[in-house]
């Protein structure tokens, strides 16, 4: 039977009906992303004009003090204390809050909602706020524990505001560090009184904050890390967690963990609904099914708890995309329809951002968005093709979810941190072992304390154990000395670590493929993060071989070591922040300390010590006799009986040596209500040569009190003169008038312009070392004195533009190492006695043994040298030999002068060259 003729419509009709339909929906894709770019500015214009409505931001221009009732939106936490100078900034408490009404100068009310940033301060910036004599001798008056539990109270106060609490606060207003920042003002207040609540929290806001006291409470018998670590996991309640375990989850990028997320909420609705691909089906898990609730039942009861979790654990932003994400999927639960996860999360990232236009602009909110987006569209990939390469199934979905998630956040970090983790992957992979138990016990503890508060103590407790691990993992991949590296920041090095991680995907698949090369990679990988001290001196000639002191780079402050044997030294003070001083010490390949000494106690000497005890062996702490600030000197005290580490005091006439080390000390002078020096070995024994009084007039304030030392390595002498002003410079000279040349000098108060020319024309320094912070803002080291010890010709070396300094040699052949490369200082001078007595005890010698020869007095001269020609250069027969010989190709070489870091300006390599011999005088 003949076929119609169709004239090929039959066959084109569906192809121009297909052609059709795409324009369409290109149509309305663009149609529904203009209307949502519509809709996200006007939003974004009618919160922006909430901002700057009502008269509080033009008082915070004015800096007014006005009087605000608040209406707290935030908890209350307390700032991490910061170390500026000399001095360790009080914290303060900050929190969020909405103005409802506002009282101007002049009398007039405004009832407004205008968002300001609340900072409480105590008067007098807390305890460290006093200084001098008058109050180191406070610490020991009966009244000061009384006035400290006082204080203590006011603050607790504070921070026990719960939100949506009104109160009523007398405030100096001030413009927000931003204009685009979401407050309109920052509200100072001074805590001098409890605050004044005019209005109770709502029933849900009381509700949360019991729940959340409870688990506290529930958590306060554990061990310190598990009972800081637990509320953090469970709601996201960090107020007990210590600066270096914060520090340690930042290092191995744990901080998710802290930060409540969607981790959280799918392991709660987990218990409810079971594995999500089975959820809609009949075989479908969980406790809805052995409870009888039907899907809609189920989806209901999951809206309920997604709530809840809300309104407990706060609406971060990483808590309210985990809570819309939850909710999109128990509603598509709830109707039965097929659930789409990447469609759900772009709808709640779009309604999120239309109710709240600020998470646009929310570091924490994009983290917790490109984390989800990676779990779904890259883990699963991923996850197929390590199963592919026989890695069991459940192993290869965790390795792939976490591995995508760090593959996104890293550039982001990079932009925030200016840094990228090596342990990140490994850490959250062993964490992830107990993130499950510790979570699902935490909130039991915390359903169970408002009922059964033993019951809760005893789930808790057992909770303890998986919040132990997951700090004990922080802690071991943070101290790892390749834990993370440094990468440039802000939003170009954000760009590059992206095309890098872009460019190494593609690699990777192709690694896999040869196992000989995921082995080498992964060996490599492995080196860089543990970084055996003879790899890293082969890699990096770090540390020098032979070094005997190196000056650590340890920013504004000073951190100082002196090699005592095979991974023992002597170390002098710690700089402002443990993470530096512990890193220098880890590449060092220190392990003992027998004595750590603190010159004074100021917060850029002391506040690095939790990082000097870190995973060290240390015998003793040395301090001055002036306990000035004494809110520093009491946390030298808690931080050392912490460590249980005992606590002396050091007086001038002290002798001590440690292995090829010897030292003295010769400031500060024993005060009349000392005996004399004391020792945590032996027994007192009174300095010679000084009667504990003289020069007591001095001690003007904690840097004349610095603990001073003439030490003597090898032949070499160093003396390091803490922060000495000039009065106790004087002083020093006075009271030691055979204190003569030394060969290395530590610059007293980090190069500072109070220095007395006197003493260092006195102790002609061969080399001299300044520690301080690159771009600091007290101008150290001033260039006074820098042109001062120039002019003597003393070399100056300095960790703010050179890194970290090592010093090398002998007497006969000083040279020091700047960042890893050596540069020739000084060789061929005249060999000086005088060396230490060998041995790996710590002991201390008395006045009327094992003296040591001092450093030549002022004055001295040696044999057959005429002044007039005492700084005539002449050149070692080594170096006159390689001078002859002139370089490949028979050109003499030209004499060139010290640089600055001893590298060459066309290589970068570290070139040796020979320096004038000078001949003491």
């Amino acid at each position: 039977m003949p076929r119609a003729d169709t004239g090929g419509r039959g066959t084109t009709a569906p192809r121009a009906r297909s052609c059709g339909v795409r324009p369409a929906g290109t149509l309305v894709a663009l149609a529904a992303v203009l209307l949502c770019a519509g809709a996200g500015a006007a939003s974004a214009a009618l919160h922006a004009s909430d901002v700057r409505r009502g008269p509080l931001p033009a008082l915070a221009k004015q800096f007014a003090q006005v009087t605000v009732e608040l209406e707290v939106t935030g908890d209350p936490r307390l700032t991490r204390p910061k170390v500026r100078g000399s001095q360790r900034t009080p914290p303060v408490l900050v929190f969020t809050a909405e103005a409802v009404r506002v009282t101007a100068p002049n009398g007039k009310v405004t009832a407004v909602r205008t968002p300001a940033l609340v900072v409480v301060q105590q008067r007098g910036g807390g305890s460290d706020a006093t200084s001098g004599p008058a109050a180191a001798r406070a610490v020991h008056e009966p009244g000061t524990a009384r006035r400290d539990a006082a204080r203590e109270g006011l603050w607790s106060a504070w921070r026990g505001l719960l939100p949506s609490t009104r109160i009523r606060v007398v405030a100096r207003a001030a413009p927000s560090l931003s204009p685009a920042d979401q407050a309109a003002a920052v509200l100072r207040v001074t805590a001098d009184a409890p605050p004044v609540k005019v209005g109770a929290p709502t029933v849900l806001g009381r509700l949360a904050g019991s729940l959340r006291a409870g688990l506290r409470e529930a958590s306060d018998g554990l061990r310190p890390e598990a009972r800081a670590l637990l509320p953090g996991l469970v709601v996201g309640d960090t107020s007990r967690v210590p600066p270096d375990l914060d520090d340690a989850f930042r290092a191995t990028d744990l901080t998710h963990l802290l930060a409540v997320s969607g981790s959280n909420l799918t392991i709660v609705l987990a218990l409810l609904i079971g594995p999500t691909h089975l959820a809609t089906r009949a075989e479908r898990r969980g406790l809805a099914p052995r409870l009888g609730l039907s899907l809609r039942g189920t989806a209901v009861v999951g809206g309920a708890l997604a709530l809840a979790f809300v309104v407990v654990c706060r609406p971060d932003p990483s808590v309210l995309r985990a809570a819309a994400c939850g909710l999109i999927t128990l509603l598509a639960i709830g109707t039965g329809r097929r659930r789409s996860l990447l469609p759900a999360l772009a709808a709640a990232v779009l309604l999120l951002v239309l109710y709240d236009p600020w998470l646009a602009r929310s570091y924490g909110f994009l983290l917790s968005v490109l984390a989800t987006g990676a779990l779904l569209l890259l883990a699963p990939r991923w996850s197929a093709a390590l199963q592919r390469r026989r890695v069991p199934p459940r192993i290869a979905e965790v390795i792939a979810a976490a591995a995508a998630a760090q593959a996104v956040c890293a550039p982001v970090v990079a932009v925030l941190a200016a840094r990228v983790g090596l342990v990140a992957v490994p850490c959250n992979l062993l964490a992830e072992l107990a993130v499950g138990p510790a979570t699902v016990l935490g909130f039991a503890a915390l359903a169970a304390a408002p009922v059964a508060l033993p019951v809760a103590r005893a789930l808790a407790w057992c909770a303890g154990w998986p919040a132990g691990w997951i700090a004990g993992v922080a802690r071991t991949g943070a101290a790892l000395p390749g834990a993370e590296f440094e990468w440039p920041g802000g939003w170009a090095g954000g760009l590059m670590l992206a095309v890098v991680l872009v460019v190494l995907v593609p690699v990777g698949r192709r690694l896999l493929r040869r196992p000989w090369l995921c082995a080498v990679c992964a060996l490599a990988v492995l080196l860089a993060v543990c970084r055996p001290a003879p790899f890293t001196r082969v890699i990096t000639g770090w540390p020098p071989p032979g070094w005997r002191a190196v000056v650590c780079d340890v920013g504004q402050g000073d951190g100082l070591v002196l090699a005592a044997g095979d991974g023992t030294a002597l170390v002098v003070d710690t700089g402002p922040e443990p993470h530096a001083i512990d890193r220098c010490l880890t590449d060092l390949g220190i392990r003992r300390i027998p004595l750590l000494v603190l010159t004074h106690f100021h917060a850029d000497h002391v506040d690095g010590l939790p990082g000097a005890l870190r995973g060290r062996s240390v015998g003793a702490i040395e301090t001055t006799t002036l306990e000035d600030p004494p809110g520093q000197a009491q946390f030298v005290r808690t931080t050392a009986a912490a460590a249980g580490v005992p606590i002396v005091r050091a007086a001038a006439g002290e002798r001590r040596h440690l292995g090829p080390l010897s030292w003295e000390v010769l400031w500060p002078p024993v005060p009349p209500d000392l005996p004399g020096p004391s020792s945590p070995g032996g027994p007192d024994s009174q300095a010679a040569g000084l009667d504990g009084r003289s020069g007591s007039a001095a001690l003007d304030g904690p840097n004349d009190a610095s603990v001073t030392l003439l030490v003597h390595t090898r032949g070499l002498t160093i003396l390091l003169l803490g922060d000495l002003e000039p009065p106790a410079q004087r002083a020093l000279w006075a009271a030691h008038p055979e204190l003569g040349a030394v060969d290395v000098l530590k610059v007293a108060h980090h190069g500072s312009a109070h220095q007395d020319p006197l003493l260092i024309r006195r102790l002609a320094p061969r080399l001299a070392l300044i520690s301080c912070g690159a771009g600091n803002p007290y101008g150290h080291p001033a260039a006074g004195t820098l042109a001062a010890l120039r002019a003597q010709g003393v070399r100056v070396l300095r960790t703010d533009t050179d890194g970290a300094l090592a010093i090398l040699g002998t007497t006969a052949r000083l040279s020091a190492a700047v960042s890893g490369h050596r540069s020739l200082v000084s060789q061929a001078i005249g060999r000086r006695s005088g060396a230490g007595p060998a041995g790996d005890r710590i002991s201390r010698a008395g006045p009327a043994h094992a003296r040591r020869p001092r450093a030549s007095p002022a004055g001295a001269r040696r044999t057959g040298v005429d002044p007039a020609h005492a700084r005539r250069p002449r050149v070692s027969p080594a170096c006159a030999r390689r001078r002859r010989a002139g370089p490949a190709g028979g050109r003499r070489a030209r004499p060139r002068r010290l640089g600055q870091s001893g590298k060459s300006a066309a290589t970068g390599r570290a070139r040796r060259w020979c320096a004038p011999e000078r001949t003491d005088t």
